[in-house]
Order: structure tokens, then C-alpha cells, then sequence
């Protein structure tokens, strides 16, 4: 077994290799760039090496110096985790050279599987089922115009060496090709280095399930059942399950067998993941086609270990090592059920703008990478597990993913796991910048969630108009209006404790008029209770001033809200959404009827840069009429273009930036008249 093995990556999969390697007596070696310098992985790691500028491609991306790390420290492995050289067959070839061991496929394997073109052509020579498309190499736009009409409308465009969401455009016409094709050359060149791309139909109300593979150097590979990761937004997946509401006993060996099949044809060892798109529409699961093979760790491996009590990293380090698998594929079982939900820096409420800066506050359910000694480790505390790579006061930097975090939850049933979720969401606390924890608690309420009639096209079948919050009841309304008069009387009582004021101390006021979007509610404090409308109210709940997160009952259901405070009242979040409390004491109350509405201004004159970005193209001039929708400028952020578009037509009046700008969130681009 390796003495010392080194992990190029960074964030919470660097902290998830670390953990693993600490149990198993194997001392780690951290790299980092300049941004990563105070990062809780390099503060895990027994030994950390700086290796360059913030940029991937000055840093991560660079073999050699990962090479040199290795020499530097005497590690004897390399743990690439996912992403940057993860895939990258020069740098196993380079590893090999130097005789340090890749934690990983065999190059063949990653050669075979990595090019989305050749592994559609390998599985195809294989016998297993693709989906119809054109895997040979594309002359230009036109050519792909042409190829596109001839599969038939819609088609997928994807970058060949593309992953993790990020090269892909879907075409529902030949506008869409032409606006298209060239921003996926170029994400597939700035991302992966390799600006090919192919073309395939996109099967209609699609699910995505994939199967976790899992094989030794001797010959052995079994299949650890499937995961279903159908919702997704941009190709990106947000929540991850396993098992899969939708796969049978039979269609789970007809995937798994097939996919080992494939996997044996290509000689491969390690953790492995196949893809695939599966016709929701075809219940038998018979309809099942080859997506692509990730010949590494997948972000959404924990769901996998909290099911089968397998830790992927372990497995893959003894792999590595030339260890035979101690476990055989009847071995593999399925205990309960797992959900993954990833929690990004990006505002759902500004069209999931990525969202970059400090975290001013980051408290999760529990702390990260903690668990029961006396359960199933994978599983965290409680069924709740975090494994995150940020800290409080810490920054989510513009360079590379926006997650913050992965939140799994176990649980005996699917709806276990999901109300689990929902808890340790609204005990979840960020702030600072933008994140999807509202959203994502939304998706685990939601009936067609709760279902299981998921499809790929979930988040834009359910959210068409954009996240405006979780749907909240009338009993939670009123819930949130008993704890705003509690909270207001504590506060009132606090405040007439201040030392220095003039005239008698006062007691505080006991009755309130608290108002949440169109529900009005008279909160009064009688002896200590709560009444809501003249009516008592079963709350029990504590609260001091300055609290953040209150934790409440009310009757025999548990309620934790995270609360902060307004010129008026408070902002209270739980249950997938932020609420408004307007409170006024109760005897002005009926004062504000009497208060002018302050009417927004009109905005869309202007072009806003909706984020922090690279401003790298501008499409228009001085003097140039636009239409409405017309494409005006492209945004790059975090490794993704965002074309801007014209709200309304005008003429362009003014520019105020130009291409190679780094422009901060809300800068105006343009003004038009």
C-alpha cells in the first residue's frame, strides 16, 4: 500500500480524498494556486505545495508541475479527483514515465472513453444501443447545419472532450446550430483543449441514469447499481439520487451487465461511471442508449457509498495499489436511500446568475466531513452528511466551479431522504452571496419531484417563468407571523433595556400587526402565549436578539428559520422561501394604509451585466438599431458564455465597455434609447 500519495485537485473533493486516505494511515500532499492558499484542503493535507497563479491553466491544468510536487514530496500516487487532468491521457503517460502511480484507469481505458466520438464508436462496435447522431469529425457550420436537418430537429451539440455541463448547446432549429455551433467549439477549446465537436439527436422527456462501475487490476468489475441524476439545468446536474424511482430489478441487471460488458471490452480497472439516456416513456427500460463513460470519481459518488457502504475512494487507492476487490457483485446490495443535492454560489431568483465572493457567514447542517462512529461513516451524522471545501470568511472565487457544497442525506425511504433534505436546508446558512439552497429545498417539496417522473427537462417544465420561491401554505404563513411577533416583542424588550434613554422605561409593545405578502395577521403576547387573531397559537420556541437560525414547534411539527432584520420587520427563510414580515406595533398599524408605494425605475433601456464576468465579445455600436432578443454582447463566467440579448428595440446610444472588460455584477454595458 502507498506510504504517501498526492492529490491533484482542490475544494471539497481534494478534503474527500484526504479524509479517506487519513483513515486508511496513507499521508496526503496537498497542491494549491495562489486563490486556494488559505483553503481547508491545504489545511488538511500532512504536506502542500504551491504550484502557481489562481487560473486553472497556470496551476491545476499544468502536469508538470504536479510532476514536480511528486518529486518534491516523495508521494508516491496521484488522486486526480474529477476535472481538470482527471481524463487527461498525457498526464497518466506522464505519471507512468516517472513510475508514480495513477490513481485512475488504465490510459487505454481513459483514451477510449474520454473522446465522446471514439467511445460512441467503440460502444457501438460493441453492441450496445447509442443514440442516433454523426460521429465523425465537422467542417464548419455549415456542415453541421447540413448534418443536423439530416438526423432531424432537435439535435445536442457537444463538445468531444467535454464534461461537467460545460460545451453543450441544444438546437431546436437551424438558427440554433448557427448562433451555436462555434460557442461550443470555442468552450470545448478554453475548457478542454480540444474544440471538436459531434452531433446527436436529443431524445425527448429524457431520464439520465448512470451506473457505477468498479474494477481491479485482476480482472474483476462489478456494477454498484445506478444513480439517477435527471435534473439538471444547463446540462448541469443539481440533484442526484440512488437508487433510481424509475429503475426495476431488471432493467438495474440488463444496465449494469451491459455497461461491465463495455467496460471489459476497453480493459478497465478503478472507479468508473457509464451514462445513460433512458426513454422515460418506456417503462420495460428497455429503451436505454450509450451517453458516454467518465473514467474517474463522479461528483455525485456519495450518494452511491450512503446505499452500499462502499467507499469509492478507498476501493480506488487499493485498486491502484494492485489489490484485488474484496467484494463480489452479489455482495452488492442496496440499503435505503440516498439524495444529493449540490449547493452552488448562484442567485435562482436573477436566472441562476453565477454569484462570486466572500462567504460573510457559512454554517452547514453539520460540519463538514463529521460523522457517527457507530453507523455507516458514509452516511454522515444522523443521515445528514456535508462534504464541502470552503469556511467561514472565505471566498468562492471566479475561477473555477461555483459549488460550495454537497448535501446527502440517507434515509430508510425515498421521502425519508427527502424530508431529511428539507430540514438541512433550512438549517443550512450562507450569506454573502447568491446560492440555490431556496431552490433546491423547492425541488425536494415538489409533488412531480415526490413522484419520481422525472425527465431532463424538469427545472425548465417547472420553473418556465424563472424561481420565485417555494409555493408556501397558508398554515406556514400564519406560522411565520407568530414567530415575527415573538421575535418583535423580544426585540421591543431588548431595546427598552438600552441604557441612556430619556423618560420612564416603558414595557415593550405586546401586540402586533404582522403582514406576508397578502396574509394580514394580529400577533398579541397574552401571559407568555402566543395569539394569532384573538386565537392561542401552539408555538414554543427561543429566541434572543441577534439570533440568526430559530428552531421552532409548532404543535408536533419542527420549523427552523433562518431570520434577519428589515427597516420594517425581518426576512424569514424556510421551506424553499424567503417571506417578507412587515411589523408594526399594533396601534400604528393602521397607519400604513396611509404610505406611498415606491414605483421601480425602467430599466431595460440598459444592458446590465447580470454577473461578474469577461466581456468577450460586444456585437453592436453607436448608432446601430436593435431588436427585440437580438444577441448584443457575451459574458464569460466561471468557464460558461452568457449571451445577452436586447430586452426591446432602440437605437445604441452609449457604450461603456469593450471587449477584454472585466465587468463587476449590474454594470451597465450599454444604454440604448
Amino acid at each position: 500500500m502507498f506510504k504517501k500519495i498526492l492529490i491533484a485537485n482542490r475544494g471539497e473533493i481534494a478534503c474527500r480524498i484526504i479524509k479517506t486516505a487519513r483513515r486508511m494511515g496513507i499521508a496526503t500532499v496537498a497542491v494549491y494556486s495562489d486563490a486556494d492558499a488559505r483553503a481547508p484542503f491545504v489545511q488538511m493535507a500532512d504536506e502542500a505545495v504551491h504550484i502557481g497563479p489562481s487560473p486553472a491553466a497556470q496551476s491545476y491544468l499544468i502536469a508538470d508541475k504536479i510532476i514536480a510536487a511528486c518529486k518534491q514530496t516523495g508521494a508516491e500516487a496521484v488522486h486526480p479527483g474529477y476535472g481538470f487532468l482527471s481524463e487527461r491521457t498525457s498526464f497518466a503517460e506522464a505519471l507512468a514515465k516517472e513510475n508514480i502511480a495513477f490513481i485512475g484507469p488504465p490510459v487505454n481505458a481513459i483514451a477510449a472513453m474520454g473522446d465522446k466520438i471514439e467511445s460512441k464508436k467503440l460502444a457501438m462496435s460493441a453492441g450496445v444501443n447509442v443514440v442516433p447522431g454523426f460521429v465523425g469529425e465537422i467542417d464548419d457550420t455549415e456542415h453541421a447545419v447540413r448534418i443536423s436537418e439530416e438526423i432531424g430537429y432537435p439535435v445536442m451539440m457537444k463538445a468531444s472532450a467535454g464534461g461537467g455541463g460545460k460545451g453543450m448547446r441544444l438546437a431546436y432549429n437551424e438558427q440554433d446550430v448557427r448562433e451555436g455551433f462555434e460557442a461550443t467549439k470555442r468552450e470545448g477549446l478554453n475548457s478542454f483543449g480540444d474544440d471538436r465537436v459531434f452531433i446527436e439527436k436529443f431524445i425527448l422527456n429524457p431520464r439520465h441514469i448512470e451506473i457505477q462501475i468498479l474494477g481491479d487490476q485482476h480482472g474483476n468489475i462489478l456494477y454498484l447499481n445506478e444513480r439517477e441524476c435527471s435534473i439538471q439545468r444547463r446540462h448541469q446536474k443539481v440533484v442526484e439520487e440512488a437508487p433510481s424511482p424509475f429503475v426495476t430489478p431488471k432493467m438495474r441487471k440488463a444496465m449494469g451487465e451491459q455497461c461491465v460488458a463495455l467496460s471489459r471490452a476497453v480493459g478497465y480497472y478503478s472507479a468508473g461511471t457509464v451514462e445513460l439516456i433512458v426513454s422515460g416513456a418506456d417503462p420495460s427500460g428497455e429503451s436505454f442508449y450509450f451517453l458516454e463513460m467518465n473514467t474517474r470519481l463522479q461528483v455525485e459518488h456519495p450518494v452511491t457509498e450512503c446505499i452500499t457502504g462502499i467507499d469509492l475512494v478507498e476501493q480506488m487507492i487499493r485498486v491502484a495499489a494492485g489489490e484485488k476487490l474484496a467484494m463480489t457483485q452479489d455482495d452488492i446490495k442496496i440499503d435505503g436511500w440516498a439524495i444529493e443535492n449540490r449547493v452552488y454560489a448562484e442567485d435562482p431568483y436573477r436566472g441562476f446568475l453565477p454569484s462570486t465572493g466572500r462567504l460573510t457567514r457559512y454554517r452547514p447542517p453539520v460540519a463538514g466531513w463529521t460523522e457517527d462512529e457507530d453507523a455507516n461513516g458514509r452516511r454522515g451524522v444522523a443521515g445528514i452528511r456535508v462534504d464541502d471545501g470552503v469556511y467561514d470568511g472565505g471566498e468562492v472565487s471566479m475561477f473555477y466551479d461555483p459549488m460550495i457544497a454537497k448535501l446527502i442525506t440517507w434515509g430508510k425511504t425515498r421521502n425519508e431522504a427527502a424530508d431529511l433534505q428539507i430540514a438541512a436546508l433550512d438549517r443550512f446558512e450562507i450569506e454573502g452571496l447568491g446560492h440555490n439552497i431556496d431552490f433546491v429545498s423547492a425541488i425536494m417539496q415538489h409533488p412531480r419531484f415526490r413522484s419520481g417522473e422525472l425527465t431532463t427537462g424538469f427545472i425548465a417544465e417547472e420553473y418556465p417563468d424563472g424561481f420565485q420561491g417555494a409555493a408556501s401554505t397558508p398554515e406556514l404563513v400564519t406560522s411565520l407571523c407568530a414567530i415575527a411577533g415573538f421575535v418583535a416583542t423580544a426585540e421591543a424588550d431588548r431595546a427598552r433595556h438600552v441604557d441612556g434613554q430619556l423618560g420612564d422605561t416603558l414595557d415593550p409593545p405586546a401586540r402586533w400587526q404582522v403582514t406576508i405578502g397578502e396574509a394580514v395577521h394580529e400577533i398579541e403576547m397574552v401571559d407568555g402565549d402566543i395569539h394569532v387573531d384573538g386565537v392561542p397559537f401552539d408555538l414554543s420556541m427561543e429566541y434572543d436578539p441577534g439570533d440568526r437560525l430559530i428552531e421552532a414547534e409548532i404543535g408536533e411539527d419542527e420549523l427552523a428559520v433562518k431570520i434577519s432584520k428589515t427597516r420594517t420587520g425581518f426576512h424569514l427563510t424556510t421551506r424553499g422561501a424567503t417571506h417578507f414580515a412587515r411589523v408594526l406595533p399594533g396601534h400604528i398599524a393602521h397607519l400604513a394604509t396611509h404610505m406611498i408605494e415606491k414605483i421601480p425605475p425602467d430599466l431595460s433601456k440598459f444592458l446590465i451585466c447580470p454577473m461578474p464576468g469577461l466581456l468577450t465579445n460586444l456585437h453592436v455600436n453607436v448608432g446601430d438599431t436593435v431588436e427585440a432578443g437580438q444577441p448584443l454582447a457575451v459574458v464569460e463566467a466561471m468557464k460558461m458564455e452568457n449571451i445577452l440579448r436586447a430586452e426591446k428595440s432602440g437605437t445604441v446610444k452609449l457604450i461603456n465597455a469593450q471587449a477584454g472588460d472585466s465587468l463587476a455584477v449590474d454594470a451597465v454595458i450599454l444604454e440604448m434609447e
